[in-house]
C-alpha cells in the first residue's frame, strides 16, 4: 500500500469518525441554542409578561414612550418628587454609563460646601423654604446620595412623605391628596420579605400631573 493510499483513507476515516459529526453537532447545537430556544424564550416572555419583555417602558395616554419604570429620570423642579441622585455621565441617568456610582459613608467626596450630599441638602431644603413649608426635617439618606447603579427609579417611603408638604403646597393640593398618591404608589416587600418598600418616582410624577391636571 503506498503512501499517498494510506493518507487518503486516514483522511476518510477522520471525515466520517471525526469531522463530520463535530460539524453535525456544531449545527444542532448552533438551531437549538442560537435559534430554537431564543425563540422560544422570547415568545413565552411576550406572551405572558410583554411589559417586562419590552423594557417596562411608560407611556404616555397617546401611546408616547416617556420612560421606564426601572431607570430614573431627573426631577429638579420642586413641585415634583426627587429622586435619588445619579453619578453616570455625561447626563444623569445614562444607561449607557452605569457604573459602580455609590461612595462609601466616609469618602471625603460625600462632605464639604462641595461634597454632593452637602449640596443637595442644601437645594432640598431652599425648595422648601421657597414654598413656605418647614426646612428642619432630617433628609432620608437615599434622597442624597446615589444608588450603586446610579440609574435607581426608586425612593423610600420616607424620603417621599418627606416632599409631600413641599409639593402639595406648590401645586396648591391637600397634602393627603398627595400622600394619598405616594401609598398608591408605594410597592411592599416581594413576597412580603425580599427587599423594602420603595416608589417609583416617575411613577408618582405622572400620577401627580394627572391629578393637579
Amino acid at each position: 500500500m503506498t503512501t499517498q493510499t494510506t493518507t487518503t483513507q486516514r483522511l476518510k476515516i477522520e471525515w466520517s469518525q471525526v469531522i463530520r459529526p463535530a460539524i453535525g453537532v456544531l449545527v444542532l447545537l448552533t438551531i437549538l441554542t442560537g435559534v430554537l430556544y431564543p425563540a422560544v424564550v422570547t415568545g413565552i416572555s411576550q406572551a405572558l409578561f410583554p411589559s417586562q419583555a419590552n423594557g417596562s417602558l411608560i407611556k404616555d395616554k397617546d401611546g408616547n414612550v416617556i420612560g421606564s419604570a426601572l431607570i430614573g429620570q431627573q426631577f429638579s423642579d420642586p413641585k415634583y418628587f426627587w429622586g435619588r441622585l445619579s453619578a453616570t455621565g455625561p447626563v444623569p441617568y445614562n444607561g449607557g454609563f452605569s457604573s459602580g456610582s455609590n461612595y462609601g459613608p466616609l469618602n471625603p467626596a460625600l462632605i464639604g460646601d462641595s461634597g454632593s450630599v452637602e449640596s443637595r441638602v442644601k437645594a432640598l431644603h431652599d425648595a422648601e423654604k421657597a414654598a413656605g413649608v418647614d426646612d428642619t426635617q432630617a433628609v432620608p439618606v437615599d434622597l442624597v446620595t446615589a444608588s450603586g447603579s446610579g440609574l435607581d427609579p426608586e425612593i423610600s417611603p420616607a424620603a417621599a412623605a418627606y416632599q409631600v408638604a413641599r409639593v402639595a403646597a406648590i401645586r396648591k393640593l391637600d397634602p393627603t391628596v398627595v400622600q394619598r398618591l405616594v401609598d398608591q404608589y408605594t410597592d411592599g416587600r416581594l413576597l412580603g420579605l425580599i427587599g423594602e418598600p420603595r416608589v417609583n418616582v416617575l411613577k408618582l410624577n405622572i400620577a401627580l400631573d394627572a391629578t393637579a391636571g
